[in-house]
């Protein structure tokens, strides 16, 4: 069982203009791109272009990247969230469970379209941590 730190990256419908500027800047590679259209829930017509979710690879560190939907923008300030990825959901809800004391849930932890178990939340510090579970079978 691994647990991994990854800056993500919130953007305000500019997410693939920022994944190919780090394509350049950085020679990242991306390693995944899913926009909201390919969601089996996406949030409306007007978001289907929009990143949804893209992980970019520089040298052997990730970051991830996406577009915020419309009903979230995203303001100078809290563009960074730190993502915190295991491969075991209990492991993952314990991590959700500790940081949302005394901060403030913004999706509660569930199982969703794109993670085995998935909730995000804003600290007591003002931090926003998305804890994701990563799907064992990437064919789910």
């Amino acid at each position: 069982m691994s647990v991994k730190v990854i800056p993500y990256l919130m953007m305000n419908g500019n997410a693939n203009d920022a994944i190919q500027f780090y394509e350049q800047a950085l020679n990242a590679s991306v390693t995944t791109l899913v926009t909201y259209g390919d969601m089996p829930d996406f949030p409306s017509e007007d978001t289907s272009n929009l990143i949804a979710h893209a992980q970019l690879k520089v040298g052997e560190s990730l970051f991830m990247i996406s577009d915020s939907p419309s009903t979230s923008p995203v303001q100078q300030g809290n563009q960074v969230t730190i993502c915190i990825s295991s491969t075991d959901p209990k492991k993952s809800e314990r991590y959700f469970t500790a940081l949302k004391q005394g901060g403030t849930v913004k999706m509660p932890f569930q199982k969703t379209s794109f993670s085995d178990a998935y909730g995000s939340l804003v600290d007591k510090f003002g931090v926003t941590f998305l804890i994701d579970t990563e799907k064992q079978n990437a064919n789910e």
